[in-house]
């Protein structure tokens, strides 16, 4: 994954530790649905897979949670990461492009488990506009100023070929939406004040084909 943002979080977290947050609320997660209670900065280093020092340095910034000798209470530190990352409350989401991806997108259970609310499924091709998605109707591109407007969507995700993503974009921004997931093959151009996560699976196949091709060197 790469990423774009336009600022640092209020509290001037570092961009590398906002990154890694979210890594730690699932890690904390895991251990609550195990029935952990209290857990060491080791043990939740081990579960989130960073080293303990690293672990602890990022919560610094949080504020102080963990008591000496104990550890820190699970529940409480996943709240407080919740809160700081904003997943307490559910986030309206646009997804723009339903083919394939777009698909798996919207049937992905995890999005509401973790703060987020898939509002509107939007696609240019009329072929689509009979389709229901994970109990959400495909609706017409067009519609997506309207949605916006009437869900207060800050956050869209784009699923469309690489040909029409810098289009997609620029009708987001334009209607007031200020953080972009791209998952579509290019790079887009945006503001300053929009946040942009790119995911290219692509890339992340490319690497690790690399990191193959070391290992087979190494032998």
């Amino acid at each position: 994954m790469t990423a774009r943002s336009s600022s640092e979080t209020a509290r001037d977290i570092p961009e590398a530790t906002v990154a890694r947050l979210p890594v730690y609320l699932r890690a904390l997660t895991t251990l609550a649905e195990g029935g952990t209670r209290t857990c060491s900065s080791e043990d939740l280093a081990a579960a989130a897979g960073v080293n303990s020092a690293k672990l602890r340095k990022d919560l610094s910034y949080l504020g102080s949670y963990g008591t000496r000798g104990v550890g820190y209470d699970v529940d409480y530190l996943r709240y407080q990461i919740a809160r700081e990352i904003g997943v307490t409350q559910d986030w309206p989401v646009v997804i723009v492009g339903i083919g394939n991806l777009g698909h798996a997108l919207a049937n992905y259970s995890g999005f509401r488990s973790r703060g987020f609310r898939v509002v509107a499924l939007l696609d240019a091709d009329p072929a689509r506009h009979d389709e229901v998605v994970a109990g959400v109707d495909v609706r017409p591109f067009d519609d997506l100023e309207q949605i916006v407007g009437d869900q207060s969507v800050a956050i869209g995700v784009i699923a469309t070929p690489a040909i029409a993503a810098q289009d997609v974009a620029d009708r987001m921004v334009a209607c007031g939406i200020t953080s972009i997931l791209n998952f579509a093959p290019a790079v887009i151009a945006v503001p300053d004040g929009v946040d942009v996560r790119k995911v290219d699976l692509s890339i992340e196949l490319q690497i690790l084909a690399y990191h193959e091709q070391r290992k087979a060197q190494s032998a």
